[in-house]
């Protein structure tokens, strides 16, 4: 299975989660998102797109300004997961968002989502990432609980590889 992630990063919090998920999984391929690397999600079985959350709930800035061509992406036959950071306790309602709203921006794209993650041990009181009493992906706090996020990843990086098996 080719597997690949797909991030934005402003202060490297993202990349290195990003980094470290690729390594998880064995050496998954690592992008920093622009518009000339959507084109190559479709050479990838297993998509994933990491971003922080900024202001009241909007993605990376690479991010932003693609959310219209993720819109239009053919990813039939694909499975997609999301990852994001937040600070759950100064942007508590909003954290993750950028998480939900990706997600959004590829509702049409015949994607298969996996790769949903509890929200047990979070404090925030609003997100756009929930779907179903969970995130739609694995939400990461390297403000508020950073000895939290290795663990977290091993335990998503596995629930994904049983989920796509």
């Amino acid at each position: 299975m080719k597997i690949a992630i797909f991030y934005g990063s402003m202060t490297g919090n993202t990349e290195s989660a990003a980094k470290t998920i690729a390594e998880k999984f064995g050496g998954a391929e690592c992008f920093a998102v622009d518009a000339g690397s959507l084109t190559k999600m479709a050479d990838y079985d297993l998509i994933l797109l990491g971003s922080s959350t900024w202001g009241i709930g909007d993605p990376e800035d690479s991010w932003d300004v693609l959310l219209g061509d993720l819109a239009s992406l053919h990813l039939e036959g694909k499975f997609v997961s999301f990852f994001g950071m937040g600070n759950q306790d100064g942007f508590g309602d909003s954290y993750v968002d950028a998480m939900g709203v990706l997600k959004e921006a590829l509702s049409g794209s015949g994607a298969t989502f996996v790769g949903t993650w509890p929200t047990d041990g979070y404090s925030f009181t609003e997100s756009k990432s929930l779907e179903n009493g969970a995130f739609v992906g694995l939400a990461l706090d390297d403000d508020n609980q950073p000895g939290q996020t290795d663990a977290r990843i091993a335990a998503w990086v596995e629930k994904l590889q049983s989920e796509v098996a």
